[in-house]
């Protein structure tokens, strides 16, 4: 995770509010997003569906296998949730990333920390991964997205 190229361009305007749902520029094209979700569903385990952390039009990314007691905290958007990240329709994440890597995933301009993290009873580790507008970008969201997969199969037993 450490040898990603930066982003290019300015970071994206989002909204600024508590559950921001919208990236009010630099959407994901249709063809872009569509592999990222196929990408998705390839992971190991996965399991998709409606959110069950937020908005009903973006498709969670879910682990139900993994006991409640079992689940590492900072793995998951919500830990009573099997929903580890879900891709939203614009194409951007919301995803939890191991928190080694969270502050260069922040100074390469690829996420911003979510603000729904001020709240305790979420982990700190939950990202907003800006949508992938071209194939190279895509392959860096891939590889943050099994990068937080591989973190959410981890057990904490």
């Amino acid at each position: 995770m450490t040898d990603l190229p930066p982003r290019k361009g300015p970071r994206p305007r989002t909204t600024g509010a508590e559950i921001p749902h919208d990236q009010l520029e630099d959407f994901s094209p249709s063809a872009i997003r569509e592999e990222l979700v196929a990408r998705a569903r390839l992971l190991p385990g996965v399991v998709t569906g409606r959110s069950l952390v937020s908005e009903p039009g973006s498709l969670a990314l879910r682990l139900p296998g993994i006991p409640d007691r079992n689940r590492l905290f900072t793995a998951f958007l919500h830990p009573s949730v099997d929903e580890f990240g879900h891709i939203h329709r614009s194409g951007f994440l919301h995803l939890t990333v191991e928190p080694g890597v969270l502050q260069t995933l922040v100074d390469l301009g690829w996420v911003e920390q979510h603000p729904i993290t001020r709240r305790p009873e979420f982990p700190d580790t939950i990202v907003m991964f800006y949508a992938p507008r071209d194939k190279g970008e895509l392959e860096v969201a891939t590889a943050v997205l099994r990068s937080s997969h591989a973190q959410a199969l981890v057990s904490d037993k």
